[in-house]
């Protein structure tokens, strides 16, 4: 918001009262403890900017008489820890909000600290400890029931433009690196912002162009920091069971999603078991398909549900199998008994995006392809084919509670091996 970054422009603003874009609490202190504002009070007001327009909260200045009070030095990190929290643990789905640290004058006095609160127009609907609220003027107040649906609707996976094509509020091209979309415009020569615009990679949101959520999820560094969730936990246990206690490698994958899957290829590469044997010349007997995995892998970042807030696509390898779990139902009419012969995807224009991306030479011939999609419909044929061949089991597709998709491949009996892999694990799930 311009007004951080011009501290004369937010006196006035303050001058002015409150209003539908910002909000003044004066803040108390006793000990260690934050007294005011309350926590819940704070919470849905919060909330209630990113049901709206977004907005702007500013601690330690009186809502009445404008003035500024200021936060002592010594319980600036308080109070913060107290937003913080707050805005994490009080609100569903946990808002994003930039907090800053300014320093304003305060009349004839030296400039006092205060604590800024800026909070973005939100993708969600929010959920605050009152119930859910949006912003009217100066005042926050309690959606009505036809009004949250239709906030729901709109901000939800039926709405009419695609999640992955929604602008990502308070984002713009700086939040993009360039050597990230840059390989995206091939050799188009026309202006590269109007071709990011084609692409769908920015979008214009009441008037101010911002990042789309497959932009972000493409081009930026850090996708993770708007979409929580946009990431893979990958673990590796040591036999069947998912116990902490069996655990030999772990991690946590974030970043644009090419990178992801390089990531996760990696882990998984990383932990495969592959049993050699020597008659003649030296046989190597893999535990999976690479191919079957690195298919697997990427259709769970390319097919996976963004609008689910927090939920990561999960990694998990055993002795016995290879369990790989994806956000989201199955899109459009597809069942699971329908995958090995239809193709439909939930979301089109990352689908897209992949397919502009190359895959690296060493990748490449491991995976089978150039390009991280390809897009033909042979994915899960594939997936089945390969893994079928290698352990004699066909892979399983399973659908969990109608949001998660769960993907179980078998391993191939090992020659050598002093605990063969059993079935017994796959019954622990």
């Amino acid at each position: 918001m311009a007004l951080l970054d011009e501290p004369e422009a937010l006196l006035r603003k303050i001058r002015l009262g409150e209003d539908s874009v910002l909000e003044l609490k004066r803040v108390v202190v006793k000990g260690n403890r934050v007294a005011a504002p309350a926590r819940k009070e704070l919470a849905d007001e919060l909330a209630a900017f990113a049901n709206a327009r977004g907005g702007l909260v500013v601690l330690g200045v009186d809502d009445r008489s404008r003035e500024i009070l200021g936060i002592p030095l010594a319980a600036l990190d308080a109070v913060e820890d107290h937003v913080r929290e707050l805005v994490n643990d009080s609100v569903e789905p946990p808002l994003l909000a930039h907090i800053v640290r300014l320093e304003l004058p305060a009349g004839d006095a030296a400039p006092r600290p205060v604590l800024a609160i800026e909070v973005p127009r939100s993708l969600f609907v929010h959920k605050s400890p009152g119930g859910y609220f949006h912003r009217v003027g100066s005042s926050k107040r309690e959606l009505r029931p036809e009004v949250l649906a239709r906030l729901f609707q709109q901000r939800s996976q039926a709405r009419i433009v695609r999640f992955e094509e929604q602008a990502v509020p308070g984002t713009s091209l700086d939040d993009l690196s360039s050597t990230l979309w840059q390989p995206l415009l091939g050799s188009l020569t026309e202006d590269p912002r109007l071709t990011l615009r084609k692409l769908k990679i920015l979008t214009d949101d009441d008037g101010r162009e911002c990042a789309t959520v497959a932009g972000i999820l493409l081009c930026s560094r850090h996708p993770d920091q708007w979409l929580a969730g946009a990431a893979i936990t990958a673990v590796r246990y040591r036999r069947t069971l998912r116990d902490p206690n069996e655990q030999t490698d772990a991690a946590q994958i974030t970043g644009p999603l090419d990178e992801q899957i390089r990531a996760a290829f990696a882990f998984f590469r990383r932990n495969m078991t592959v049993a050699a044997t020597k008659p003649l010349a030296r046989t190597d007997h893999p535990q999976f398909s690479e191919r079957a995995a690195f298919e697997a892998i990427v259709n769970a970042v390319a097919h996976r549900d963004y609008s689910i807030y927090g939920s990561k696509i999960r990694l998990f390898m055993f002795s016995d199998r290879l369990e790989l779990y994806s956000p989201g139902s199955l899109p459009n009419t597809l069942t699971i008994e329908s995958l090995p012969f239809r193709q439909a995807t939930r979301n089109e224009l990352v689908t897209s995006l992949l397919a502009r991306r190359p895959v690296e030479d060493d990748v490449a011939e491991r995976a089978g392809r150039r390009y991280f999609m390809e897009k033909r419909g042979d994915g899960v044929p594939l997936i089945l084919r390969e893994s079928r061949e290698l352990s004699g089991r066909d892979p399983i597709f399973r659908l969990i509670d109608d949001s998660e998709l769960l993907l179980t491949i078998f391993s191939a009996e090992l020659p050598n091996q002093l605990e063969p892999p059993t079935a017994a694990g796959a019954a622990s799930r």
